[in-house]
């Protein structure tokens, strides 16, 4: 790859996409933005809200501490939060300023404020219309496909902005289908690294902030400090603990941001997050970390593409496969060394389902850096899976290809059952 090639610049937008800021769990906060954006058109604040949303948005919010709420969980304590104090142009920053006096004021609106749920199934795995009502007026907001696509915004009968939303697609972001393995590699190598600095030491300075914090602090199942306990000096327990414990943090109401990919802040912490620590425990320079994080991303986001951003696979997965990718990267590892570590992880922890975002999150992730360092180390020691054994392909591209349509095709009933359980309770 040269810089002129067109990948090169392609590929730093898909970065600065991908790597974004968001305080909380991806999916209440997108229901947070929704509310937010609806509340300012309408004008005044809403005396009554009907959210309307897909079932993995269902999944995904339903046992999630939302911060900057007192600890409140869930949809309606989402969208009220946006709606009674969320800056409309913050996108999933949209409650990380919510000062003392306005958390009284999201759980006061909470308990005076009628809000409806609906289920609704429009063709979109990631559906999400909020509407907001005062008096005889009424404003409606509608994202979907993705946190921050917002593709409908109406007040009363006026639509004031429309996209078309047949098909489910990513429209306004860069094609992700230049993505290869051996493109990506080939990136990390040239890549000027001034032009990636801001967008990737922002995720350094978010998610091992988040990390340390969830290592002191007390957050849900508490699976970081558990883990770490009696393996302080064993790197491989380390860097799965630290991954683990930012999502204990995350997942459990800390008030911290951290930097996302693929939509998930669970995905940026795991594919970043073991790759920082193991390059600090190996004392590489700067620029080394941040030409692996280029590789960590890319691959977790060449991964999700096929896939999709919400189904019943678990992102960790891909994200423990990027990781993985990443400090193969710093072992000096090339396409091969890269290639096979995603390949051998891959068809480790290929069968772990998403069943919502939740305290149990941190102990899938802790799993998948497992399945991305055990299969950087059966690279290391000459071992390998082969095409034929299970789903695994011949090449690395095929195994992708395959794996992504087992997530995206394959398990789509296992989704709807999921959900269809977790709708039970």
């Amino acid at each position: 790859m040269e810089k002129t090639d067109g990948r090169y610049s392609a590929y730093i937008q898909i970065l600065k996409e991908e790597l974004l800021p968001a305080m909380g769990c991806t999916e209440p906060i997108a229901i947070a933005y929704a509310a937010a954006r609806a509340a300012a058109v309408l004008g005044t604040t809403p005396e009554r809200l009907l959210v309307e949303v897909s079932g993995n948005i269902i999944k995904n919010v339903k046992s999630v501490v939302v911060p900057h709420t007192g600890g409140l969980r869930g949809i309606p304590a989402a969208a009220a939060a946006g709606a009674a104090a969320g800056a409309a142009d913050a996108e999933l920053e949209v409650i990380s300023n919510v000062t003392p006096e306005q958390v009284v004021e999201i759980n006061a609106f909470l308990k005076d404020t009628p809000i409806e749920v609906r289920h609704v199934n429009n063709g979109h795995i990631f559906d999400i219309i909020v509407t907001a009502f005062a008096g005889e007026d009424s404003a409606c907001v509608r994202i979907v496909d993705y946190h921050t696509n917002i593709v409908l915004i109406r007040r009363n009968d006026e639509i004031l902005f429309e996209k078309d939303v047949e098909e489910p697609t990513e429209s306004g972001l860069t094609d992700r289908n230049c993505l290869t393995i051996e493109g990506i590699v080939e990136f990390a190598d040239i890549v000027d690294v001034e032009e990636v600095r801001e967008t990737l030491e922002r995720q350094i300075s978010y998610n091992m902030a988040i990390a340390e914090e969830g290592l002191a602090g007390d957050y849900g199942a508490n699976i970081g400090s558990t883990m770490l306990l009696g393996h302080e000096y064993d790197l491989k327990y380390v860097m799965r603990s630290y991954a683990a414990a930012a999502s204990d943090a995350r997942m459990n109401g800390c008030e911290l941001p951290v930097v996302i990919n693929s939509g998930s802040g669970n995905q940026g912490i795991t594919t970043s997050v073991p790759v920082i620590v193991y390059a600090r425990a190996r004392n590489k320079s700067k620029e080394e970390l941040l030409r692996a994080l280029c590789v960590s991303n890319l691959v977790t986001t060449h991964l999700k593409t096929g896939i999709g951003r919400l189904s019943a696979y678990c992102g960790a997965v891909s994200a423990g496969c990027g990781a993985g990718a990443g400090i193969a990267y710093l072992q000096n590892g090339g396409v091969e060394a890269v290639a096979h570590t995603v390949v051998n992880a891959i068809a480790i922890n290929s069968g772990i389902v998403c069943d919502g975002a939740k305290a149990s999150c941190a102990a899938k992730i802790s799993v998948a850096v497992e399945a991305g360092l055990m299969g950087l180390s059966m690279y290391n020691k000459g071992n390998e899976f082969f095409g034929g054994d299970g789903l695994v392909k011949n090449g690395v591209e095929s195994t992708i290809d395959t794996f992504g349509r087992l997530a995206r095709l394959g398990m789509k009933e296992t989704d709807e059952e999921i959900i269809r359980l977790m709708l039970e309770d």
